[in-house]
């Protein structure tokens, strides 16, 4: 049993905002899947799907960025999940020029507070796909950049980026080796 999460904030007035781009790679997983059987559990948004002969997890926590480790916590306990074999965090990340894909096994959180919320309750090594969003071009702007929407040129690569995330994702969860997983990701 795998569990992928994305990493997002509930609401209308946050869908489609950078800080949301976790929740809209679970969307694309969802649809790609072809199965949508969400319920609210565990806190947050949670789909169970039979893939790769194993159930898949999939989670949009619904506690605000900042408290994800609450909703992920329980999952884990209640399925007794390994963190470092079975869980996948899906996150913006503004450290890094928009459409780049990172992914790390460990680490700290890097200033991202959903991160930080997961790392206090999970510790650091658990699997993330980080996902750039590109600096704020202003330094007192950073929150307005994070929870605002993408910019028109921005929006004709993010099709794109959220496919291949997904499909990135998805070959994680298979057992797929990182470096696999980019080299592929790097072909297209």
């Amino acid at each position: 049993m795998k569990l992928i999460v994305g990493l997002g904030n509930p609401g209308k007035q946050y869908e489609k905002t950078r800080h949301n781009i976790g929740f809209m790679i679970i969307d694309q997983i969802i649809k790609n899947i072809g199965v949508d059987n969400s319920k609210e559990k565990f806190k947050g948004l949670l789909s169970e799907i039979n893939y790769n002969e194993e159930k898949l997890l999939l989670l949009k926590p619904q506690t605000y960025m900042n408290l994800s480790g609450e909703s992920i916590v329980e999952i884990i306990k209640f399925y007794k999940l390994n963190t470092k074999k079975d869980l996948i965090i899906i996150y913006d990340d503004m450290s890094m020029e928009f459409g780049k894909i990172r992914i790390r096994e460990k680490g700290s959180a890097g200033g991202h507070n959903g991160i930080k919320s997961i790392i206090s309750f999970l510790g650091d090594e658990f699997t993330r796909i980080k996902v750039g969003i590109g600096s704020a071009r202003n330094e007192n702007k950073i929150i307005e950049h994070v929870i605002g929407r993408f910019s028109k040129e921005e929006e004709k690569e993010l099709e794109n980026i959220i496919e291949n995330v997904s499909e990135m994702a998805l070959l994680l969860a298979k057992g797929e080796k990182k470096d696999k997983v980019l080299q592929k990701s790097n072909k297209k």
